[in-house]
């Protein structure tokens, strides 16, 4: 027993420390370099920043975009989360897998798509007839075309949220309103929508940080629109005169983190305020019945999914097809070049398909192995063992929270040197994108296994202690087999968001070491316009086929797992 009991404070010593070594230790320097100077703490470079008048600009341009942007997602994201949650429209499931799918879709992808669909060149509106006249200024370059994008990227997120807090109201809520003659509209305005107050709260906050770290948007929407916000700001500073600027890209690498965490705090203090105790098991929420209303309801809906999905879909489709961008769609002008060129012939964009399958894969599996021993300490009997987990999941959740520019830089201030003792630098290999992706997302692939964690009975762990088996024999024979699934689908979830990305990676990617999502960036930012069109469908299509198979996995994990399956 007491070499169980060692070998279990052994593992815990271990996860807290490498998730303090991946996840604390980088922010720790980056913080430390924008803060502190010779003779200890100094704040003269942040204020200098501050004072700067492109820095400035470019603050104030991110707050507003992700302020605004937040707030339209939150209306959208909650107004389509009541439609699918509480009324009587059919399809549902199917809807839902399509109001999720722009949020697992690479930002900069979704930014190539809708510039391909409204701009005068686009081969849809061309082929229509009702394209802008050629040479006009593309309607999506300017302040509102980006917080549209913003909004279009994130909304899925808030719908995510107010639809897990619609299934968690006890059905008693709803019979009772509608035993007192209450109308639908009088029950949402005077018992759901107070109730999902938090939660709103939690998705505007959420929306609103991602808006902040969001690059690929910001970067192919604000940088024609000369709409700079502070994460274009800092990649064109250190793309342009590399690492030597490292300090003044780290204060406002601060400046942004410092932004974000105060949104995460502010959230989190008036979702204590706003907290309302339920009582009740929760239930399927009652069903409004739309009557006559329904097809009517049924077909704006489904106009609108297929407005967000298909337009965009079809003109990166389009795109991609033709010898040049440009040209009318014709038969004439079709051809698979373009898919052949980056699937077969260009160097760089195999190697970016291997290096990102390569990356996200090893990130995936390591977070799903850390992520059975994390959780069952998370849950584990011990006051003490869970409060060591628990700061470790705290790391993670900073990590997630950060934007990914802030990592970033942190991860390059952290591992720019050697390694100590080893005389190994990881700068300007795959093997800082890959550790910088294990800290971002480790939180990710870590929810699910700890809910699954939570829901298993202590008399389990009470046998087979009895029983005399030690915590590695726990583990292999018990937890981690009933916890696997959880962790498959986390470890997907994982796999499916680093795979695509390109804010973690767009600072630290070097020649050679390229990803899909700096290799499609470079594509378009260099006027690659086909190439980049073929790339991003290539993407698209695997995303999908990702999102399809983790359907398999839905009967097999606790519920909510898979977003999009009850």
């Amino acid at each position: 027993m007491r070499s169980a009991f060692t070998s279990e404070k052994t593992t815990l010593f271990a996860l807290v420390l490498g998730a303090t070594l991946i996840c604390g230790l980088p922010l720790l320097l980056l913080f430390k370099t924008g803060l502190t100077g010779p003779s200890g703490l100094d704040l003269g470079p942040l204020l200098e920043a501050v004072q700067s008048r492109s820095v400035l600009s470019a603050l104030w341009h991110s707050v507003e975009s992700s302020f605004w942007s937040a707030l339209a997602a939150t209306i959208l994201g909650t107004g389509l989360a009541l439609l699918v949650g509480l009324t009587d429209i059919r399809a549902k499931g199917l809807l839902v897998f399509l109001i999720l799918l722009p949020m697992m879709i690479p930002p900069h992808v979704t930014a190539i798509a809708w510039i391909q669909a409204l701009g005068p060149a686009s081969p849809v509106l061309r082929w229509l007839g009702i394209a802008p006249e050629p040479g006009s200024t593309h309607p999506l370059y300017s302040r509102e075309g980006l917080v549209l994008l913003l909004t279009l990227q994130h909304s899925p997120l808030v719908f995510l949220l107010v639809r897990a807090a619609l299934r968690s109201f006890p059905r008693e809520l709803s019979d009772a309103a509608r035993s007192s003659g209450a109308g639908a509209v009088l029950m949402l305005r005077r018992i759901t929508l107070p109730l999902l107050g938090p939660s709103l709260l939690a998705g505007f906050a959420l929306a609103f940080v991602a808006a902040l770290g969001n690059f690929g948007i910001n970067a192919l929407i604000g940088i024609p629109a000369r709409y700079t916000t502070l994460p274009v700001l800092v990649w064109r500073r250190l793309a342009s005169f590399g690492p030597d600027v490292l300090p003044n890209v780290a204060v406002i690498s601060v400046i942004l983190g410092l932004v974000a965490l105060a949104a995460i705090l502010i959230q989190s203090l008036l979702q204590r305020r706003m907290r309302t105790s339920l009582i009740g098991l929760p239930q399927d929420p009652l069903a409004i019945s739309l009557g006559r209303k329904r097809p009517l309801v049924e077909a704006l809906l489904w106009t609108f999914v297929g407005c967000v999905l298909l337009l965009p879909a079809a003109s990166l489709l389009a795109t991609a097809l033709v010898r040049t961008y440009g040209l009318p769609l014709s038969l004439e002008a079709l051809t698979l070049d373009n898919f052949t060129e980056v699937l077969w012939r260009q160097s760089v964009t195999l190697r970016a398909f291997a290096n990102s399958t390569g990356i996200a894969g090893l990130a995936a599996a390591v977070i799903a192995l850390a992520s059975l021993p994390l959780g069952y300490f998370l849950a584990h009997k011990r006051a003490g063992h869970r409060r060591w987990a628990g700061l470790a999941l705290t790391q993670t959740e900073v990590a997630f929270a950060v934007p990914g520019l802030v990592m970033s830089i942190a991860f390059i201030l952290a591992f720019i040197r050697p390694l100590p003792l080893l005389n190994v630098s990881l700068y300007g290999t795959l093997w800082i994108i890959g550790i910088a992706y294990v800290s971002v997302f480790l939180a990710v692939g870590l929810k699910p296994v700890a809910a699954a964690f939570l829901q298993m009975d202590g008399a389990l762990e009470d046998a087979a202690r009895v029983s005399g088996a030690g915590f590695v024999r726990r583990m292999r024979r018990i937890f981690a087999p009933l916890a696997a699934p959880s962790a498959a689908s986390g470890a997907i979830l994982v796999f499916l968001t680093a795979y695509n990305e390109v804010t973690v990676s767009a600072l630290l990617w070097s020649t050679g070491n390229e990803t899909i999502g700096t290799t499609i960036f470079n594509y378009e930012d260099g006027g690659y316009t086909t190439l980049a069109a073929a790339m991003s469908a290539v993407v698209v299509a695997a995303t999908i086929v990702i999102m399809l198979a983790m359907n398999v996995l839905a009967k097999r994990v606790p519920a909510g797992t898979v977003p999009w399956k009850d």
